[in-house]
Order: C-alpha cells, then structure tokens, then sequence
C-alpha cells in the first residue's frame, strides 16, 4: 500500500498499550502491507509495530531474514495480530536500535529463546519458537504494543547507551 511516516520519541502514541484486534477486515490488511513497506523501506529494519506509524492495535511485523544475524535461524516475513509470548527461556544482553529513536542505540537484555502465538492475516492462529536475533527483534516489536522503547530496557542509561554514528 504505501511506506508510512515513523513516529519519533517522545510522540505520545509510542507509549501508548495498544488495543487488540477484534476483527481481520481490508482496514487490518492495509495495515499490515503499510508496515511491511515501511520496515522494508527502513534502513536496516526488521521489524515495525502499529504505534509506530501512529495506529494503536497489536499488530507487528518481523522479518531478519536479510540480516546478517537472522540470516541463518529465521522464520521469514512474520506478520502477527495480537502476539503473546507463552513462554521465555535464556538471556542474552545485545546492541537494539529503532527506527522511532534514531539516534541512539542501546544495550538491553532480552530472553535468548520465547514461544509465542498470533493471528495471521487469514485469521488462522499460529504458534512458533523464535531463538536468537529472530527472538529478540520479535520481543523488541512486541514492546511498542505496550507502549515500551527499548529506552526503557536500556541495562544502563550511563554505559548503555550510545548516540549513532550514522543512520
């Protein structure tokens, strides 16, 4: 459909909780085609949530496939709808950036293996176990649903976090 606008911090609806999604119709498709044209578009992303174009539903997509740290244990393009993580294991602390602070970087530590579950677009519910960068992109989108950046995850805001380079 169309590459959207992303929102920057401190935009209000980056903090927002997102509501779920009761009904798939044209709107939820939409949507969806919007942020994968976005995250595409994006340098270097893999992943954009609702909020972040200013659309307040669960609704995200992942995709590191093309990265050089998802490249071999990936899922493909994961188009999810109200995505709950059922179950984490593991910790591992890596460099996150977003899109919605450009920047800065920073230092967070997220679960190393989770099991989730969605809606795809069709409407059938799926379950998977991401690990690995794959793991960790999927909890870092998942977080802007619940109006968290990974500002707030940042393992120290004095040694943690760093202004970027280049973007």
């Amino acid at each position: 459909m169309a590459i959207q606008t992303i929102l920057r911090y401190p935009h209000p609806v980056l903090k927002k909780l997102c509501n779920r999604v009761q009904q798939i119709d044209r709107n939820i498709h939409e949507l969806i085609q919007d942020l994968v044209d976005t995250m595409h578009e994006g340098p270097g992303s893999v992943g954009v949530a609702a909020p972040q174009i200013g659309v307040t539903l669960r609704v995200c997509v992942v995709d590191v496939s093309k990265n050089r740290h998802g490249k071999e244990n990936n899922h493909g393009l994961l188009c999810m709808i109200n995505p709950e993580i059922t179950d984490r294991s593991g910790s591992a602390t890596m460099r996150e950036g977003c899109m919605s602070v450009p920047d800065y970087t920073g230092d967070v530590e997220r679960a190393t293996e989770i099991t989730l579950q969605f809606t795809l677009p069709d409407g059938t519910h799926q379950v998977i176990a991401a690990s690995g960068f794959e793991a960790v992109a999927i909890q870092h989108e998942m977080d802007h649903l619940d109006g968290v950046l990974f500002l707030d995850r940042v393992t120290s805001i004095k040694t943690g976090l760093f202004r970027r380079k280049n973007y």
